[in-house]
């Protein structure tokens, strides 16, 4: 027997992610950190709206918005003079926007949920080592570190979220690519007294005749008046070139935390307003890396979040690739120790989110030429899709969204009893997959409800089935839950063809697309998932 059924190492917003969507499926697991109490640092600070919506399916998105500050673009100075603002527009049908929230407050938010569920960190518990047993059965042994001694813990599974110096990497061995970047910056958490807008980032630069950046300021605003996370290039005294070499390749450096002076020195250079900064609450020098491993798993041990990949933190990337890691990995697992997991879905999860995480180190470290619009919806990560996955269906000629595509919310849709319109994303609230049967009049109710009972069957009841019905279409005889498109937003939306069945998954992104769907169709697509 098991000690438990999945290990997490490393509690910050990517291993709390994973272990509160292991507790919402009912997965046993234990989460341990080798601090001894939380860090109440801002360090990752630019939450994106589909961490929102994940938020929104977890169940903590208001206590979320509450915490957090809208992020509504950025404005720009050059040699003291205005640039262009950015504005973060989205399309309507997007249910959030861009905020800001200190790293530790998503830790308490997420901790919150933990242990409402009845889990708990493990605090001042360090991995020390891991070994697998062969064979299909095995499971994982885990050396841990306690205050006490030491503790073997035995898993079926181990999930590495301990960040860029990731014991559980190390001990895995996977390459893991790239470099650092030479330059370092001072980061400080303080307050300032200036006017500009509300909810905007700030970047000032100072530029020479042949436009090459040579001094730089950048504030995140976060909550509380006037309040900023502020990054700068490091002073020289505070640099590790004048010591003894660099200290890590990524994240804050030991040793060397820099002072309200250092900052004010960079605001009286570039500070688009004369201001004073005050209440340092937090500062650290970091160097930022670009890395990413060859594989995100092995075995039975998985890598998530910086423990898998690293980059500079253009876009606020990082911290909302890893929890995305976490919650792609989390619903597979759980099947997988429910025993009802299909032969190579745990296999997906590389497949999947590698090639996220290698464009998110390749773009982070680069300019791209795309459109603004394009740009504002990948760094929002709303562009973030599996169609070469192993695990999605389309039919020829599907429209957009296709299988792999997150599934886009829409409005408007009415029950037969209450009288407000619900989101398409309240049905999806689940940790379940999701079957849509899009209907009008000409649909016939026995072939779908066939389809109903066939995917219900094929997830081992693991499956909520919804009837979606176009004006007109009386939906009679489904025998399952119906919600009215009487705005037809969900027609527009997904281009929806009469009759369609839509497979959504635990994660919120498309499985399926089934026009004309048959009951061994869908059958035989959830057999990628469940075995």
């Amino acid at each position: 027997m098991d000690d438990t059924e999945v290990l997490v190492v490393g509690a910050g917003p990517v291993g709390l992610t994973a272990a509160v969507e292991l507790h919402r499926r009912g997965v046993g697991c234990r989460i341990v950190d080798r601090l001894r109490e939380p860090q109440p640092y801002a360090r990752a600070v630019g939450v994106q709206p589909r961490t929102l919506e994940v938020w929104d399916a977890m169940g903590l998105v208001r206590d979320a918005l509450d915490a957090a500050v809208p992020l509504y673009g950025r404005l720009t100075f050059v040699n003291g003079r205005p640039g262009p603002r950015i504005d973060l527009k989205l399309p309507s049908d997007v249910p959030y926007g861009f905020a800001a929230l200190p790293q530790y407050a998503t830790e308490q938010l997420l901790t919150a949920r933990l242990e409402a569920y009845g889990g708990r960190v493990e605090r001042g518990t360090e991995l020390l080592d891991v070994e697998q047993d062969a064979g299909t059965a095995g499971s994982v042994r885990a050396g841990l570190g306690t205050a006490d001694g030491t503790e073997t813990v035995r898993a079926r599974y181990v999930v590495g979220c301990d960040g860029a110096h990731s014991r559980t990497r190390q001990v895995l061995g996977p390459a893991f690519e790239g470099d650092a970047f030479a330059e370092e910056y001072l980061l400080g958490d303080v307050a300032v007294d200036w006017d500009l807008p509300h909810g905007y980032a700030v970047r000032s630069v100072h530029q020479d005749a042949a436009g090459a950046t040579g001094d730089l300021l950048v504030c995140v605003p976060l909550p509380g008046p006037g309040r900023y996370r502020m990054s700068m290039p490091v002073p020289p005294e505070l640099s590790a070139a004048q010591g003894q070499g660099h200290e890590a390749a990524h994240g804050p450096e030991s040793g060397r935390a820099p002072e309200l002076r250092h900052i004010q020195a960079v605001l009286d250079r570039l500070s688009p307003r004369p201001t004073t900064a005050r209440a340092l609450r937090w500062s650290s020098v970091v160097r930022i890396g670009h890395r990413l491993v060859n594989r995100y798993a092995a075995g039975r041990v998985f890598l998530a979040g910086d423990a898998a990949h690293i980059h500079p933190p253009t876009g606020a990337q990082g911290m909302n690739t890893g929890v995305q890691d976490a919650y792609n990995l989390a619903w597979k697992l759980a099947l997988a120790t429910q025993g009802v997991a299909a032969d190579g879905l745990l296999d997906s999860y590389h497949a999947e989110r590698h090639p996220v995480g290698a464009e998110a180190v390749w773009r982070t470290g680069r300019h791209t030429a795309e459109g603004a619009e394009a740009e504002v919806l990948r760094e929002a990560q709303l562009l973030v899709g599996y169609r070469d996955s192993p695990l999605v269906d389309a039919d020829p000629g599907c429209p957009e969204p296709l299988p792999g595509d997150r599934a886009p919310d829409c409005r408007g849709l009415t029950g037969d009893i209450a009288a407000y319109p619900v989101r398409l994303f309240d049905l999806l609230r689940s940790p379940h997959h999701t079957l849509l049967l899009y209907a009008d009049a000409g649909a016939a109710a026995e072939e779908l409800r066939a389809c109903a009972t066939a995917a219900r069957t094929a997830a081992h009841g693991r499956l909520n089935v919804f009837a979606v019905l176009a004006p007109g279409a009386p939906g009679d005889g489904l025998g399952v839950p119906r919600v009215h498109d009487r705005d037809n937003g969900f027609r527009h939306r997904y281009a929806a063809r009469s009759p369609e069945a839509v497979v959504i998954r635990p994660d919120g992104h498309i499985s399926a697309r089934l026009h004309r769907p048959a009951p061994e169709a869908l059958a035989r697509h959830l057999s990628r998932t469940f075995s």
